[in-house]
């Protein structure tokens, strides 16, 4: 729906309204939520709470710049180079574009000689409004951009806003936080040139004045940029929360050379009635309209040899894991960091990208035939942007790394970065994966990144303020990316940095499936994809049963709560197998058959989150498309000795949004519950010290 001034979008559930001011020219959100909203009067209308600062500044302005609101906040800064800062633009009625699912505003300055297009699309069979912005220098002399956000929302609430968002550093990725905000500013970022492990671009808000949890309200954005990047969330004096999300150039500014464009990063912009529980679903749908016709495959169970051999990987270890693994039913078999030359340890060998012939005497070839001739596919890690200093390539290419003249390099894990930005480097990445995908039958490919840019310049790249050093390497990144999924669409393609640090739209969009964290510990473990699942979809979510020790919380947990706890996403195995018993190795096989058989319904349901980690009890329940099964992993997190809070009663975990009337059967014991039951009462679980996970499989009848 449109008028000469108002634009509504509607997604399967949720409307999203925008109108011009009566009071200037800016656009304002006026309703954001269920259908049925864009009734009534605003409650975003804080029209008359001016008093000694401007309209603009208490407005729920969609995109503003400085200029117009002096005061409050500002979502673009721009100027001519040695003039003074503002933006003073007109809305170009005649340049509106408008369809059902999409909408382009646009706004001129034509003394500065700025055209700013604000554009709007509403994602099919989601709950998400895309937003960003089109920005293009109209006049003869180039413009300095010192901010450029992607949008600015805001979000209706009476008595402040609740943010929920996801914190951590390297082994403790995606830790759930909150925190009231009623005045002031809270922001998140990153400048390592990837989203980070100390945030993710991701947040969650809704109003104080209601429940955490339960069917709250909740609004939640995530930015699709996978390098530097911000999110400021101002809770402003007339009671409005505005939150404006964008990139942070490496240079502080960008310049805008004359008729050039700068197209933002996609802001998602999402709504749920069902609490953060709800909202983690609609992202989820999300994620897997990402996926696309990727999400038909089958993501199959893996070994992954690098905590059994480490950097010490030869042919007959390999070969002696990878019999080990197929017996217990894994379908891939992944050789990580050390299959190439001079990487005995991570002083050597990165950027020399060929199969060590010493680790492999009768040829690269014949040991993956060996893999495969067992039922298995086969893949391999690389990291492509990192350089060694003793390789071959530093050696030929020392013009490649990030670095600033006349200064000392750092070397972070003994290694330095690549300039991803440089055409040259993006060739060279993209022959070197296509020589390897195309001489050798690998199927899988990991793709690491295991330190930030620190001397972050390039010399005879030009004067440094027209550089734009992060961008360029995100396009980079992206190209790489998208030439993988052109010319190489059957290989899985997996996300790592570091763990978790480069987890975002952008990549998920190009990736099969992303690594949270490099801490496999059960109960860390645990608590990382229970955060990662508020933002991500399980389909997503690789994750390894391994013997790691907690690094953050030490007590033991079995295997069968490991087995469960990485069945949650994708299943993985990251142990030394050979040392496993044969009673361990009888019970591996037996988890990895059930996940077998339930695993398209981890991957396509709907998921709800039963308790949480900081539970004595807590669980996943997901739903099959249609409600025929529903799978319940679910995990004792209380006393080592699984005694329960009531001496001889069982905990219990009750389910969510299923039929109360419905009859389901436990596919293990075959009792039979009304969903009245499972509702109220719950599933039951009798842990004790060696039953401390369970896999329970419900079937309607």
């Amino acid at each position: 729906m449109t008028s000469h001034d108002r634009w509504i979008l509607r997604t399967e559930n949720t409307t999203y309204a925008v109108a011009l001011a009566t009071e200037g020219p800016w656009a304002e959100l006026t309703a954001w939520g269920p259908h049925g909203a864009e009734t009534g009067p605003s409650p975003l209308d804080w029209s008359g709470r001016t008093h000694f600062i401007t309209p603009a500044d208490a407005a729920p302005a969609e995109y503003i710049p400085y200029g117009l609101r002096p005061f409050t906040g500002a979502d673009l800064v721009a100027q001519r180079p040695g003039e003074e800062r503002g933006v003073w633009w007109t809305f170009s009625p005649e340049q509106t574009e408008t369809t059902d699912d999409t909408l382009r505003l646009v706004f001129d300055d034509e003394v500065l000689g700025l055209r700013v297009a604000l554009c709007y699309e509403a994602v099919p069979g989601s709950d998400v409004i895309l937003r960003w912005s089109e920005l293009t220098c109209t006049g003869e002399d180039e413009l300095r951009l010192e901010r450029f956000d992607s949008a600015a929302v805001n979000v209706p609430v009476t008595a402040g806003a609740r943010l929920t968002f996801l914190t951590g550093q390297w082994a403790q990725e995606f830790q759930r936080t909150e925190l009231e905000l009623t005045r002031g500013r809270f922001e998140m970022a990153s400048t390592q040139a990837v989203p980070g492990h100390a945030y993710a671009p991701w947040l969650a808000v809704q109003d104080a004045a209601h429940p955490a949890d339960g069917k709250t309200p909740t609004y939640g954005v995530a930015l699709e940029w996978s390098g530097n990047w911000h999110i400021t969330t101002d809770a402003e004096p007339g009671g409005a929360v505005r939150i404006r999300a964008g990139r942070l150039p490496h240079e502080g500014a960008v310049r805008l050379a004359a008729g050039a464009t700068l197209t933002t990063p996609r802001l998602a912009c999402a709504f749920s009635p069902e609490g953060i529980d709800g909202l983690a679903r609609v992202w989820h749908r999300y994620e897997r309209h990402l996926t696309g016709d990727r999400m038909n495959r089958t993501r199959k169970v893996l070994y992954n040899s690098w905590e059994a051999t480490g950097f010490d990987v030869e042919a007959g270890s390999q070969l002696e894991l990878a019999g080990i693994a197929a017996g217990l039913g894994a379908e891939l078999f992944v050789v990580d960091d050390g299959w190439f030359p001079g990487r005995h340890d991570d002083t050597g060998g990165l950027g020399d990208w060929y199969p060590d012939p010493a680790a492999f005497p009768q040829g690269f070839d014949h040991f993956i035939g060996e893999i495969r001739s067992l039922g298995m596919d086969f893949g391999i890690w690389v990291e492509p942007e990192a350089i060694s200093p003793k390789s071959a390539l530093h050696s030929e290419h020392p013009e490649w790394v990030y670095r600033v003249e006349g200064r000392p390099a750092t070397l972070v894990r003994n290694q330095l970065l690549l300039d991803l930005g440089r055409e040259d480097v993006q060739d060279f990445v993209i022959t070197t994966l296509d020589r390897l995908l195309t001489d050798h039958a690998i199927s899988y490919l990991k793709w690491d990144m295991n330190r930030p840019p620190t001397e972050r310049g390039r010399p005879g790249g030009g004067p440094v303020e027209k550089q734009d050093l992060d961008a360029a390497h995100v396009a980079g990144y992206l190209r790489v990316l998208d030439h993988l999924r052109a010319h190489h669409p059957n290989v899985t393609v997996e996300g790592c940095a570091g763990g978790g640090a480069r987890i975002e739209h952008a990549t998920i969009a190009r990736t099969d499936v992303v690594w949270p964290s490099d801490n496999t510990a059960p109960l860390d473990r645990l608590a990382i994809q229970f955060g990662y699942l508020l933002a991500h979809a399980p389909h997503t979510m690789s994750s390894w049963v391994t013997d790691a020790p907690g690094v953050f919380d030490p007590r033991p947990r079995s295997l069968g709560f490991r087995f469960v706890n990485a069945m949650a996403g994708v299943l993985g195995i990251g142990a030394d197998i050979r040392t496993w018993s044969p009673e361990q190795r009888t019970e591996a096989a037996r988890w990895i058959a059930r996940y077998k058989e339930i695993r398209d319904v981890i991957h396509h349901g709907e998921i709800h989150l039963l308790n949480t980690p900081a539970d004595a009890t807590c669980g996943i329940q997901y739903e099959e498309p249609g409600g025929g099964r529903i799978a319940v992993t679910a995990w004792n997190t209380g006393r080592l000795d699984g005694a329960p809070l009531v001496p001889g009663r069982a905990a219990r975990l009750r389910l969510r949004g299923i039929d109360p009337a419905a009859r389901y059967r436990d596919a293990a014991s075959g009792t039979e519950y009304r969903g009245a039951h499972l509702l109220h009462s719950g599933v039951p679980f009798p842990w004790t010290d060696r039953y401390d996970a369970e896999l329970t499989v419900l079937t309607r009848l």
